[in-house]
């Protein structure tokens, strides 16, 4: 199993594309995206638990109820958020991708991502579809991602290669995520495909488990977002045998899975908005799964902590004290804590209490982009990875200003 080219193309049967149809103001921004399979494939999804949901999540899961589907298309700049319209306006964009694509409309998933409570139309996508169908490539991957970004600094697309009964199968995805990422399920825009064969109760199965693991344990600014999307596309046209239970081949599959969207989850906790640094949290010696995943949560959200991060302070007394209010049963004077970058690993905290170390050192450690603070709790078997990023003032000035 290895990382690979081609984003949400790396896997057979499926073409991108991203253009500019005029949502955005800028030119030179792609705000609308189309993933195409050659084939009817199995489909899942999960969305935000925010109480206040974009129109096109009400629309993709009326959609996906059969378990299938055939496209994505997708926005920026507009949410499609509390709009009186909003569900007549992603079904028209539905609609008007299959009339393009020649396929039906109900096999169409469409998501949006940007202000929440500005009007959309759809004279731009409509006066766009000749160009968004002419631009499907094999390649049209990056184009596609580009064109789902809102305030991402870099793109963030993935794929992998694994091997199923003998088959050579592919997984890939694209992400968008900077802001507003705080998830309940799977925060942001996140679109999979792969040409493996497997049933859509197993596809769901694989989304939620791994979500668990993975965009559930990520943060940057502890809001949730109201457009939270994660969807994937099995085609089957690897050939591999149809994948209908848990076993050995469903392993394989949701190993691929997790590589993808762990390195997504990394691409989008680095990029949170005005971060200069990726934060990892890594618990061991949990008594339960669930405690170690709190745990490692905490600490990350913590504002404190990740100010300490963004200064390059080594003030470990607030990572003990965001365990300490997570929840997580936690025997406070057996915890171990430490920081590790390129540039070394410090211990700064045992048992519960400070240890003599060289701030010097420790700033020097701290300085790195990638930051891992490293707790062990001493008290079970049990671990979790969390991430996020520090906090700095760009974050205030990009969200001052968010609309204007």
């Amino acid at each position: 199993m290895q990382y690979i080219q081609g984003g949400v193309c790396a896997a057979k049967g499926f073409l991108a594309a991203g253009v500019h149809c005029g949502i955005r103001h800028n030119r030179t921004k792609r705000d609308l995206a189309l993933i195409l399979s050659e084939v009817k494939a199995s489909a899942a999804g999960i969305y935000t638990k925010n109480l206040v949901k974009g129109a096109p999540i009400l629309v993709t899961r009326a959609h996906l109820e059969d378990g299938c589907a055939q496209a994505i298309i997708a926005n920026s700049g507009n949410a499609n958020t509390c709009n009186a319209n909003g569900v007549e306006i992603a079904e028209g964009m539905c609609a008007l991708a299959a009339d393009h694509a020649k396929i039906a409309a109900e096999d169409v998933i469409v998501a949006s991502t940007g202000v929440i409570g500005q009007t959309l139309s759809l004279l731009p996508i409509q006066a766009g579809m000749n160009d968004l169908i002419a631009d499907l490539s094999r390649d049209g991957s990056a184009r596609a991602v580009q064109a789902i970004m809102t305030t991402d600094t870099v793109p963030k697309e993935c794929a992998v290669e694994f091997e199923l009964e003998g088959k050579i199968c592919r997984l890939g995805g694209i992400a968008k995520g900077s802001g507003m990422i705080h998830p309940n399920m799977a925060t942001m825009l996140v679109f999979l495909t792969t040409d493996a064969a497997i049933a859509p109760e197993m596809l769901k199965k694989a989304l939620v488990k791994d979500a668990d693991a993975t965009f559930h344990m990520i943060s940057v600014d502890g809001d949730t977002s109201t457009n939270d999307t994660e969807v994937i596309l099995a085609n089957g046209m690897a050939g591999n045998g149809m994948i209908c239970e848990e076993g050995a081949q469903f392993d394989t599959f949701c190993q691929a899975l997790n590589m993808v969207t762990t390195k997504l989850c990394r691409a989008m906790a680095k990029d949170g908005e005005g971060a200069t640094k990726l934060l990892e949290c890594a618990v061991t010696g949990a008594k339960t799964l669930e405690d170690a995943r709190t745990a490692a949560k905490s600490v990350i959200c913590s504002s404190l902590t990740k100010a300490a991060m963004y200064g390059a302070d080594a003030n470990w007394g607030r990572v003990l004290c965001a365990l300490g209010y997570s929840g997580a049963d936690i025997d406070v004077d057996k915890v171990n804590v430490a920081f590790l970058s390129a540039a070394g690993r410090i211990e700064v905290c045992e048992n519960g209490a400070g240890i003599p170390f060289s701030e010097e050192e420790a700033k020097k450690i701290l300085l790195e982009d990638e930051i891992n603070i490293l707790v062990d709790l001493n008290d079970g078997r049990e671990s979790a990875t969390a991430w996020g990023c520090d906090l700095t003032y760009d974050y205030v000035k990009i969200n001052g200003d968010y609309r204007t």
